[in-house]
């Protein structure tokens, strides 16, 4: 009996200690409920053609198919500078996992719109300002007229004689480049592939395969030069996007990762400010493609 008793004991203990040890060597990444992260990075941005309608109390003109691209300022110090690391294409982030698979998370992608220089647009609407403005050189009807939108480009037709003369000012100068904020949430999806490349210890290099969706507004600072008239300048709430996004998450050592992501959306904006008139605005909506590489850490509190 009493040798019963002592086999039970030892089975009984032997089972707490290898159970203790299947706990002891659980992998800090087989799990990520729970966990926080944040990450900071840079991106390329792509825009396509875009509309843009311009109104005031004396004009009301669009601009069709207007190009546009980025402000990608290369490899630079500015990106870790904090004193400057606002002024480059740059992305932050931070989340939290509601499940081992799924996170929520808010962001702040701040691209660059800049409206190409030296290309002819087509233009049509009425501009009809008072004689005394520099902008009175491009009075007039416009239909589907091409204009030369260079700094000092004048309409190729149909402007009032008795307009101003000589050097006229800029058509337009357009961008969004302090910047083009999308504040936004997103909702991803995270999935271990290490697997698939034979790693063994995801303690020490995990990969991960994310996929996400998000929608936001658009902060932007607009700086634009629009017929000679000063600029509005100044923060604004113009509009909305929404975006989608798949990536490829290297983490290393637990705590630290690298992450390449591929990003499109829509984004419409319809209150635009242009001048320092509360009547002058502006409204756009076009697609974007970001390509994205941040550096982040995921953490427990």
């Amino acid at each position: 009996m009493k040798t019963k008793i002592l086999f039970f004991f030892l089975v009984c203990f032997s089972l707490n200690i290898f159970a203790q040890e299947e706990i002891a060597i659980e992998r800090y990444t087989a799990h990520n409920k729970g966990k926080f992260f944040v990450s900071w990075g840079g991106n390329r941005d792509s825009y396509t053609k875009s509309d843009v309608n311009f109104r005031g109390k004396d004009y009301n003109f669009t601009v069709a198919d207007m190009k546009a691209h980025d402000k990608p300022k290369g490899y630079h110090i500015d990106y870790i500078n904090p004193a400057n690391m606002t002024i480059p294409q740059t992305n932050f982030r931070m989340g939290y996992f509601i499940n081992d698979h799924y996170s929520v998370s808010i962001g702040w992608d701040h691209m660059k719109y800049v409206m190409t220089q030296n290309q002819t647009a087509n233009v049509t609407g009425y501009i009809n300002l008072p004689a005394d403005e520099a902008g009175s050189f491009y009075n007039g009807v416009y239909n589907n007229t091409p204009v030369d939108m260079s700094q000092n480009g004048a309409k190729e037709g149909g402007y009032d004689q008795g307009a101003v003369q000589g050097n006229p000012p800029a058509f337009l100068m357009y961008e969004h480049t302090d910047g083009l904020n999308y504040i936004n949430s997103e909702v991803s999806r995270h999935d271990d592939i290490s697997k698939w490349f034979g790693l063994p210890n995801t303690d020490k290099v995990q990969i991960n395969l994310t996929e996400g969706v998000g929608a936001g507004v658009l902060y932007p600072k607009t700086n634009t030069t629009l017929l000679g008239k000063e600029r509005h300048d100044d923060f604004h709430v113009s509009g909305f996007g929404v975006s989608a996004k798949a990536g490829i998450n290297f983490t290393f050592f637990k705590y630290f990762y690298l992450q390449g992501e591929l990003k499109g959306g829509y984004i419409d904006m319809k209150d635009i400010r242009t001048t320092v008139s509360n009547d002058d605005k502006a409204t756009q909506h076009f697609l974007f493609f970001q390509r994205i590489i941040a550096v982040g850490g995921i953490f427990r509190i």
